[in-house]
C-alpha cells in the first residue's frame, strides 16, 4: 500500500499514519455541500459534487507544497429555502451549529493540525458559517477560513438575471467537473431568466434582509434562478480553475494568520 493517502485525503490513513504525516502546520480542508433542488437539469447533490471537486483540484494543486489534507465531505447542511421540493434534505440552524461545534471539538481533540479551510459549495451556508467561524477559532483554537469558490472566481457571468441558483455559473462547473449528471435536454425547457430586478430586491439587497425561497413566482423558473442556457463546460472550468489558483493566496494567509 506505497499509494495509501497519495490523494491526501484524512479517510485513507490509519491512526498510525495520522501522527507520522500530520503536523501543526497542516491544513485540513473540509468540504461542506447540501442535498436540495437545482432545477430539472441537475442533481440534488450538485453543491456536494461541486464542494468535493473543487476541493480536490485545490488539495491537487497545493497539497504538496502547503501540506493540505482532505476532510470526510459533510454533505446535508442549511437548505430551508428550497424545502418545497422533494428530495431537499435540510439541517435546522440549530442542528447544524450543534454538528460543527461537534466537529471543531473533535477536530481539535483528534488532529495535530489547527488549520482549517471550510470550501463551501452552498451559498445558503454563508450566515451560518460566517458566525460559526467565530466560534471555532474562540472555543477550540481552530485558525479558520472558508472559500467560496464561484464567489472568489468572481466571473460576472452575463446573464439577464443574477446567477444565484442553477444558472450559468453552477450548470458551467457541473459540466466541467461532473457532464454526466447534467440532463442537457431539461435546459432547453426552462422559460425566460426570472426578473433580475426582483431578484436583486429581496435576494442582493444588501441593506434589507428577506427569507425567500426558490419557488417564489418572479424569482424562480422551476427553482432555476439565473439562466442555464448560456452554460458551457469551458466556461465552468474557467471558474473552477481560477478558484483553485486563487485559493493558494488564501492558504497561505490562513498560515500567516497562526501567529495573529
Amino acid at each position: 500500500m506505497a499509494n495509501a493517502g497519495a490523494a491526501r485525503l484524512i479517510g485513507e490513513l490509519t491512526f498510525q499514519e495520522i501522527s507520522q504525516r500530520l503536523s501543526a502546520t497542516s491544513i485540513l480542508c473540509l468540504p461542506i455541500g447540501s442535498i436540495e433542488q437545482h432545477g430539472p437539469h441537475l442533481p440534488l447533490n450538485t453543491d456536494v459534487v461541486l464542494a468535493e471537486g473543487v476541493t480536490r483540484q485545490i488539495v491537487a494543486r497545493w497539497g504538496e507544497a502547503l501540506d493540505l489534507w482532505q476532510l470526510p465531505t459533510i454533505s446535508i447542511s442549511l437548505a430551508r429555502e428550497h424545502d418545497w421540493a422533494p428530495g431537499t434534505l435540510s439541517l435546522s440552524i440549530a442542528g447544524m451549529t450543534a454538528y460543527m461545534r461537534d466537529l471543531g471539538r473533535e477536530i481539535s481533540r483528534s488532529l495535530l493540525a489547527r488549520n482549517l479551510m471550510i470550501v463551501n459549495g452552498h451559498g445558503g451556508n454563508r450566515g451560518i458559517l460566517e458566525a460559526l467561524a467565530q466560534e471555532l477559532r474562540a472555543d477550540f483554537g481552530l485558525n479558520i477560513c472558508i472559500l467560496h469558490p464561484a464567489a472568489l472566481a468572481d466571473t460576472k457571468a452575463d446573464s439577464a438575471a443574477p446567477e444565484i441558483h442553477g444558472g450559468k455559473n453552477e450548470t458551467s462547473m457541473m459540466l466541467a467537473v461532473a457532464p454526466h449528471l447534467v440532463r442537457r435536454e431539461a435546459i432547453a425547457a426552462l422559460k425566460n431568466p426570472p426578473d433580475g430586478d426582483a431578484i436583486r430586491k429581496t435576494i442582493l439587497q444588501r441593506g434589507v434582509t428577506w427569507p425567500w425561497t426558490s419557488d417564489e413566482k418572479g424569482l424562480a423558473d422551476t427553482g432555476v434562478i439565473g439562466d442555464p442556457k448560456a452554460a458551457s463546460a469551458e466556461f465552468g472550468q474557467v471558474i473552477v480553475d481560477r478558484a483553485v489558483e486563487m485559493a493558494g493566496a488564501v492558504l497561505k494567509q490562513l498560515l500567516e494568520r497562526r501567529h495573529g
